[in-house]
């Protein structure tokens, strides 16, 4: 596979923009978190049921994908935790199994006009709860939680007003190792990694991972608890390339090249956050065990 300039220099281009815009909402606070968050969740989830009803042949009612979508962010406001209120009441206890209860409610609205409602299709929209919503309410799991790491000089490095660490973490190696898979891939790729993205080969998912653990090492060694950190950016590398590739089986199914056009050279919501999907509850897992 040749090496594109042109493609590389767009791709880099909506990356910055991209990093930028993630920086902004992961930095700035937690509920600066939680608003970019919530934009992503509804946007996979348009594009998520998009995608279903073309690989369903079936449209849903404008009712139904509303009550998925509300729904689904019930299910990450349960997720948030206790720094998360507003005027004292909490999102989780307060919120959340409100805000599902009016997704149900259209749901069944939608499910009781007209149109046909097929099964199957209505099976493979709700595995959106869990591709979607599950993820990224883990997401605001891990942004608010109380994981204390120490360096050398004594001093904290994560506590609950730090708990942009472990998203920053994944996003960071999740960008890297695309970005490098890409370069090493254009330069030596020549073994095709699965038949799902023709594009992608052995050698560039190899040298992805390889490069985006070893820049997060070197930027990471300072802390005492380093090597857990580096299982973080490890885990999210092999898991955010799986999740691309499911992505890519659903852009496929559905007979499209891109989910949607949120990125130029990039694509859609599901384009752009089909790794980190993948590699949340992954990560959240490793933490919840090990750290």
């Amino acid at each position: 596979m040749a090496f594109n300039w042109q493609t590389f220099r767009t791709r880099a281009f909506t990356a910055i923009v991209f990093v930028a815009v993630m920086l902004t909402g992961l930095l700035w606070n937690h509920w600066s978190f939680l608003v970019l968050f919530s934009i992503i969740h509804f946007g996979c989830w348009w594009e998520y049921l998009k995608l279903t009803e073309k690989i369903q042949q079936t449209i849903f009612h404008p009712y139904t994908k509303l009550g998925f979508m509300v729904m689904g962010y019930g299910l990450l406001l349960w997720f948030c935790r206790s720094a998360y209120k507003l005027s004292g009441y909490g999102l989780k206890e307060s919120f959340s199994f409100s805000v599902s209860a009016a997704g149900f409610a259209l749901l069944l609205l939608g499910i009781f006009q007209k149109q046909p409602v097929k099964l199957k299709a209505f099976g493979t929209a709700a595995l959106g709860f869990l591709y979607i919503s599950l993820s990224w309410g883990l997401m605001m799991n891990l942004r608010t939680s109380d994981l204390i790491v120490i360096n050398t000089e004594g001093g904290e490095y994560f506590g609950r007003d730090k708990g942009f660490y472990i998203p920053l973490l994944i996003i960071l190696s999740i960008w890297i190792n695309d970005t490098m898979a890409y370069i090493v891939g254009s330069l030596i790729g020549k073994t095709p990694l699965s038949k799902i993205s023709p594009k992608k080969t052995w050698e560039g998912t190899i040298g992805g991972i390889t490069l985006s653990v070893a820049v997060i090492s070197f930027f990471l060694q300072p802390l005492l608890f380093w090597k857990y950190l580096i299982g973080i950016s490890l885990i999210a590398s092999i898991a955010g390339t799986f999740g691309d590739l499911l992505e890519s089986k659903l852009k496929r199914m559905a007979g499209v090249k891109d989910s949607g056009h949120l990125m130029p050279g990039h694509g859609g919501f599901l384009d752009r956050f089909d790794s980190l999907l993948l590699a949340t509850p992954f990560v959240w897992l490793y933490v919840q065990f090990f750290m």
